[in-house]
């Protein structure tokens, strides 16, 4: 498992852009299109902003990109919050990536409506996967690490990090007054990469939990990711990393 450490977040976010864009520039040589996860919160932003600037925003075959969330507030899409909302401020909003290959989770349905209708388009973009539990998902989920050690919406503590067959699923958080559509462990740990990004001296607890402590994914369900035939990277700055 590859550790990639920078000394500052910027430093990271240059890295992992770069490394985006060999990845993507690499698998399109062998295949037609390039399927990617977003994630949420506020690390990925400087990322996005630099993968839709230049160099990356010409470099990158963004005609080829199919592009996905892991996971989604119950929240308008209006609303700040919202993670699809940022995802299209900082990056899609900028590069031309065909509307209709950009996959939002709904919050105009309940959440179970949603969940439901997110896991019938990944079955259909992943039949292989879903019928025979063979080839990969997604080529690439981008995932950030709460202080918490919570990835997705796969917080300690709840049922949902266990889940093993669903691709999707959609709960209620009550700490939160918040319900939650979240990929689960089943889809992601069929990627063919999974990369986190987390920095901050905040994340050095879980981090150094998650990556050398015992197996306790109740506790830190970053733990959980951990793909079948897949690479798995992290990302991380300085601080983050001070207790490894």
């Amino acid at each position: 498992m590859p550790l990639h450490v920078y000394d500052s977040p910027d430093a990271v976010s240059n890295a992992l852009a770069a490394w985006i864009s060999d990845y993507i520039g690499a698998s399109l040589q062998k295949k037609e299109r390039f399927t990617i996860a977003l994630s949420g919160g506020n690390t990925p932003k400087q990322l996005h902003h630099l993968l839709s600037a230049s160099p990356y925003k010409e470099a990158i075959a963004w005609s080829k990109l199919h592009v996905f969330w892991g996971d989604e507030r119950d929240v308008p899409f209006e609303d700040e919050r919202n993670n699809a909302k940022m995802a299209f401020d900082t990056l899609l909003n900028h590069v031309p990536v065909p509307a209709s290959q950009i996959h939002v989770m709904r919050t105009d349905i309940s959440p179970a409506q949603s969940a439901a209708e997110y896991e019938k388009i990944l079955r259909r973009y992943f039949p292989e996967a879903a019928s025979e539990s063979i080839g990969n998902t997604f080529d690439l989920v981008l995932l950030g690490m709460g202080d918490d050690g919570h990835t997705l919406s796969l917080f300690p503590g709840t049922m949902v990090v266990h889940e093993e067959k669903a691709w999707v699923a959609s709960f209620y958080i009550p700490a939160q007054d918040m319900h939650r559509i979240t990929l689960t462990k089943a889809v992601v740990n069929r990627s063919a990469a999974v990369v986190f990004l987390t920095t901050g001296s905040a994340k050095a607890h879980a981090l150094k939990a998650v990556l050398k402590g015992p197996y306790n994914p109740d506790l830190f369900p970053s733990q959980v990711i951990k793909p079948f035939d897949g690479e798995l990277h992290w990302f991380v700055d300085k601080a983050a990393a001070a207790e490894l």
